[in-house]
C-alpha cells in the first residue's frame, strides 16, 4: 500500500508516516526513483502488534495513560 494508506489507517500526518519509515520502525520499500514508498499490509499489521505489546508493557509498569 502507498504511504498515504498508512497515514489513513493510523490517523497520522504525512511527516509522522515518513518518520516511522526513516526510523525503521515501519519497514517499507522504495519503488522507482521518485520516492514512491510502499508498505505491505503484513508489515503494517506487525508494526501495530508491536505497538500493542509496547503499550501493554507500559501499562504493566504503571506508566499507562492517566485519566
Amino acid at each position: 500500500m502507498p504511504l498515504e494508506g498508512v497515514q489513513t489507517i493510523l490517523s497520522i500526518c504525512r511527516s509522522q508516516a515518513y518518520a516511522l519509515v526513516r526510523s525503521g520502525e515501519l519497514r517499507a520499500i522504495q519503488v522507482g526513483g521518485r520516492g514512491q514508498w510502499r508498505i505491505e499490509h503484513a508489515e503494517l499489521e506487525a508494526y501495530i502488534q508491536r505497538c500493542y505489546e509496547e503499550t501493554a508493557a507500559l501499562i504493566a509498569r504503571g506508566e499507562g495513560p492517566t485519566p
